[in-house]
């Protein structure tokens, strides 16, 4: 994909580590900027299905501890044949 070129104003102290970093890892200061930008659009995109489409039945309160810890328990001993 091409990019497109932008201007951005940033801290000095920000471009500094940028800079640092870019040296550290061996790639350019670019690149290190490309990857914050991605972040950021991924950080604050809107899909346009939920992450949790499935539903599950429930009693409607927060488990317990104790409730966590059973339905752990119960399904590790269905995964492995065990008790747990």
């Amino acid at each position: 994909m091409p990019m497109k070129r932008t201007n951005v104003y940033a801290d000095p102290e920000d471009l500094a580590i940028i800079k640092e970093a870019a040296t550290r890892r061996g790639i350019s200061e670019a690149e290190i900027i490309r990857q914050g930008i991605h972040l950021a659009a991924m950080a604050n995109r809107v899909w346009e299905e939920p992450l949790f489409s499935r539903t599950f039945e429930g009693t409607g309160r927060t488990p317990s501890r104790p409730d966590v810890r059973e339905a752990v328990a119960d399904a590790v001993q269905r995964e492995t044949g065990t008790a747990a």
